[in-house]
């Protein structure tokens, strides 16, 4: 597959289909799904594939080459395209968490495995609860506003990170 100039989205997909077709299961986190779910107000040049149970690592480096991708330390990198490719250890998690629920989105007979709305939000709320990336606050945000989100969920895992009072922060500025 051609892949210069295609799309985040896109590219997450073939990646992930090509992978999965290969016997790698993997979702999609961070801030590719960020992208997906705003619509392109917030753009991502990596995509974090966390895996969902071990696989050998020369086995996803050698996958991983022959659609082109070579290993730059923790990335792989394609010359036709500007967006790099990390995978993750497993499981998918989010703060302290398993993620609970994973959405497929399909393009044709690809299948792309990724965190949901709800769980991106938590994902964007453990950058800002944890390191105040006040980035990943807007980006959870603006998250909230495109797409239906559990909030009950998000102050429930909220609480359980011990974060209430960055939750009520949050709840504020989602209210603006």
């Amino acid at each position: 597959m051609n892949i210069k100039g295609i799309s985040i989205k896109n590219l997450a997909i073939y990646i992930s289909d090509y992978l999965r077709k290969n016997g790698v299961d993997t979702v999609l986190s961070g801030g590719a799904c960020v992208t997906i779910y705003t619509n392109n107000k917030f753009i991502s040049l990596d995509l974090d594939f966390v895996l969902r149970s071990f696989i050998d690592s020369k086995k996803i480096e050698s996958l991983l080459e022959k659609i082109g991708f070579q290993a730059e330390g923790m990335y792989f990198e394609h010359e036709d395209t500007e967006y790099s490719v990390q995978i993750l250890p497993p499981p998918p998690s989010v703060g302290a968490e398993p993620v609970k629920k994973i959405d497929l989105m399909r393009k044709g007979n690809m299948l792309l495995k990724l965190l949901s709305p709800t769980d991106s939000v938590k994902d964007r709320l453990a950058a800002y609860y944890h390191w105040n990336d006040k980035q990943s606050l807007d980006q959870a945000i603006s998250i909230c506003r495109d797409n239906s989100i559990d909030l009950k969920e998000v102050e429930r895992w909220s609480k359980n990170e011990d974060m209430e009072n960055k939750f009520e922060i949050f709840k504020r500025h989602l209210k603006r």
